[in-house]
């Protein structure tokens, strides 16, 4: 097959996993899904904006190629010449978003269920996609399933070794906003996932003018609505505190994770009620 053949099967394989599979389903509730149709796209394993995240996130930040080699037990070098990443956003549904829209201090019980559950679903399709590239003859590797994945703390807050957002913003997917999320044509509402591959795909062009076009903050200076959202006070003009919102989330609510029965409980009040909850709120603002 042709490159943008080859692209369109993977994207196809990805839809129909997210469709299909019984594990996109809300607990207690078979009609009631977590994520709707997924977008898809490619960046060169080899970009330069790789290296540049050692710098801008972290020097630990693994490239594709490490990320790879790793896991394959080879150098860097002793992989093929041409690499790519798959990158995918998984939007959370109208109706778990808007269970979020009431909220002022605590995530709705839906959007928790989203948070845990829907992380492990992404999880299988990480997965998934991992085991279809072998079948196909391929290396292939999801960074974040892998022993070597970890996530540190500095003064800033926490960070990873291998970053979802950053990776969807190589591949073209979207800018980043005021509160740290990333907002793509679907919103900021979403959880996001990647695999590294040796199979050539063509990558898709980066379009946005800069990593935070998408957002209304920095495009017209006109928009707060996060920072109002935020019921732990980590988010303002000077962006988002991680360390406030991570004590928040651990020892605020934290009893939520016993009340609803996750691992994880979440927030998400800063992505829903707000302009870029399921659409690019700047796609057609003057600039």
């Amino acid at each position: 097959m042709k490159q943008t053949e080859t692209a369109l099967f993977i994207e196809e394989k990805i839809k129909a996993f997210v469709f299909t599979s019984p594990r996109n389903r809300i607990p207690a509730s078979d009609a009631d899904i977590i994520f709707d149709e997924p977008l898809v796209q490619y960046a060169d394993g080899d970009d330069p904006i790789f290296t540049e995240y050692r710098t801008i996130i972290a020097s630990t930040h693994l490239t594709p190629r490490e990320a790879l080699a790793q896991a394959e037990n080879k150098s860097p070098e002793g992989l093929p010449d041409r690499l790519s990443v798959i990158s995918w956003v998984l939007p959370i549904t109208r109706k778990t978003r808007e269970s979020n829209h009431p909220q002022t201090e605590t995530p709705s019980r839906a959007w928790s269920y989203t948070r845990w559950y829907g992380e492990k679903f992404n999880e299988a399709l990480r997965w998934h996609v991992v085991e279809l590239l072998v079948e196909m003859g391929c290396l292939a590797v999801a960074p974040m399933m892998q022993p070597y994945f970890k996530t540190l703390t500095n003064e800033k807050g926490p960070y990873s070794n291998w970053s979802e957002r950053d990776i969807a913003y190589a591949a073209g997917l979207g800018t980043f906003s005021l509160s740290d999320g990333f907002i793509t044509e679907r919103g900021i509402a979403h959880r996001c996932g990647s695999v590294v591959t040796d199979l050539s795909l063509p990558a898709s062009p980066r379009t946005a003018k800069d990593h935070y076009a998408n957002c209304l903050f920095y495009v017209n200076n006109k928009c707060r609505d996060c920072i109002v959202r935020c019921p732990a006070g980590a988010i303002s003009e000077s962006g988002h505190d991680k360390i406030r919102c991570r004590d928040y989330l651990q020892d605020d609510i934290g009893y939520l994770r016993k009340e609803y029965d996750v691992g994880v409980a979440g927030c998400g009040l800063c992505q829903t009620r707000v302009p870029c909850e399921s659409r690019n709120p700047a796609g057609k603002v003057s600039r």
